[in-house]
């Protein structure tokens, strides 16, 4: 008998399970009405290969044993397993770093200038891994070092939907490729580099966690139950993947999260489409709150 040629072993259901178009879009229209995030065709693919290992671990034997048991009850917890796999956590220490120049030259010095609160609150909305937390703490800390704000203090708070990318944030440990970029100082001040030289990490100084704290919101719910509303918000590189609609509705809800004169930065990419009245235009992708 001859062999199975290698195209027929891939497309064998018995040793690959293939997602239809139809399951595909059940899939896609769950994921964007409950998430927002958009899953077009061109997707397909990649949730196909990253669910299976899904399917897998669950012993299921096709998609849909998998979709009547997401769909058929959004409490079960393979809804976040699900988000985790499907979600897109990229991310760097210093990304867009003109964000943080401004919020080194411009933000900060007239956030403490003004009679607030002794602490700043900071809030990063979709803080995937946690290097965006991270910088802002570095950020924070150089700053009130430079100027001598002992008097004064600052909290981070992070969150995001993806319940792996907060457990490695949480951890603040990383490959130190990723901090290949950042200088001496900054290395030597806020990072611990692996006793074991055989493992390329570093994890992030206690004292600077200690600023930090996270927790798992999706920002299509309708409320956002925090318990405080922020100085500066950064919700950089989520919108693009929400359609207009839901787009509008996000950026109302951390709108209600932001101290009047308060700060919010998006993606370099990323606007806003609907007028936002309480909302200035500062600089491309940076907003203030009216007063």
């Amino acid at each position: 008998m001859e062999k199975p040629s290698l195209k027929e072993t891939i497309t064998n259901p018995l040793s690959r399970k293939t997602l239809s178009q139809s399951e595909f879009l059940k899939l896609s229209e769950f994921i964007t009405a409950n998430y927002g995030i958009k899953l077009p065709d061109h997707k397909k693919v990649m949730v196909e290969g990253r669910l299976q290992k899904r399917l897998k671990e669950l012993n299921l034997n096709s998609f849909a044993e998998y979709i009547d048991m997401v769909l058929g009850n959004e409490e079960t917890v393979e809804v976040v397993h699900m988000i985790n796999a499907v979600s897109t956590n990229k991310t760097d220490f210093f990304r867009e770093s003109a964000h943080f120049d401004f919020m080194n030259e411009v933000v900060l010095p007239r956030l403490f200038e003004e009679k607030r609160a002794s602490e700043l609150k900071i809030w990063s909305s979709a803080a995937s891994t946690g290097e965006e937390i991270y910088t802002i703490a570095i950020v924070m800390e150089e700053y009130m070092k430079r100027h001598s704000l002992t008097h004064r203090s600052y909290s981070v708070m992070g969150t995001d939907i993806s319940v792996d990318a907060l457990h490695t944030a949480v951890n603040g440990v990383y490959n130190m490729s990723r901090i290949a970029n950042l200088s001496h100082y900054l290395k030597q001040t806020y990072f611990l580099k692996s006793k074991d030289p055989n493992k390329p990490i570093v994890r992030v100084k206690p004292e600077l966690r200690a600023k930090t704290s996270f927790g798992r919101l999706n920002l299509m719910d309708e409320e956002y139950l925090l318990d405080d509303m922020y100085d500066i918000i950064f919700c950089r590189n989520v919108l693009i993947y929400f359609d207009r609609p839901n787009q509008d509705k996000v950026i109302s809800r951390l709108v209600r999260r932001l101290r009047p004169g308060g700060y919010l930065f998006l993606g370099h990419s990323e606007s806003l489409f609907k007028s936002e009245p309480s909302l200035k235009l500062i600089k491309p992708t940076i907003y203030q709150k009216s007063l």
